[in-house]
């Protein structure tokens, strides 16, 4: 009779711990369904806030680096005697100042871009300082003409830089 009894209790108390069981699965799965909805809800407003600064970022970033390129950073910034050595830190102070205004930018950008870009403003700085010792030189003028000859030649840092930003905004669409 015991037996029997035990046998009734376990008739009853498996289905309904199969019942729970299955109850606690479909719960935890729907709270892990309702969790990851809301975490991608917010991801998605947080994309639609950012972006635009984003973008906002890369257009300064853009602007930097085409007014650091040394044809329109000479054409720009004329000197003010004709001190080759003045002339050449008035250009580095004007790109490390243009750098400097556009510093907080990096935060909104990939650590590769950054890097690309800060790469760029230092050849182009050592563009300017390997043709200002060069023997040529000596004079502002002489520099520019240095600068601008050595600019047909090759391809401008910042314009590798700048095609690195266009495929990294490519990429976000």
């Amino acid at each position: 009779m015991e037996l029997s009894k035990v046998f009734e209790i376990l008739l009853y108390a498996v289905p309904a711990l199969i019942t729970g069981l299955i109850a606690y699965y479909f719960f935890k799965e729907h709270t892990k369904n309702e969790d990851g909805r809301r975490r991608y809800l917010l991801h998605k407003d947080i994309q639609v806030t950012t972006l635009p600064i984003r973008l906002q970022a890369y257009e300064r970033m853009a602007l930097f680096l085409e007014r650091i390129s040394p044809n329109k950073l000479i054409t720009r910034v004329q000197p003010t005697s004709s001190d080759k050595n003045g002339y050449e830190t008035l250009l580095i102070a004007n790109i490390e100042q243009e750098f400097e205004h556009n510093l907080s930018q990096q935060i909104y950008l990939s650590d590769e871009c950054w890097n690309i870009i800060t790469a760029a403003k230092n050849a182009t700085i050592q563009l300017i300082r390997k043709s200002g010792l060069s023997d040529k030189v000596n004079s502002a003028d002489k520099l520019r003409e240095v600068v601008l000859t050595e600019m047909m030649e090759k391809r401008a840092p910042s314009d590798a830089a700048l095609s690195y930003i266009k495929q990294e905004l490519s990429d976000l669409w």
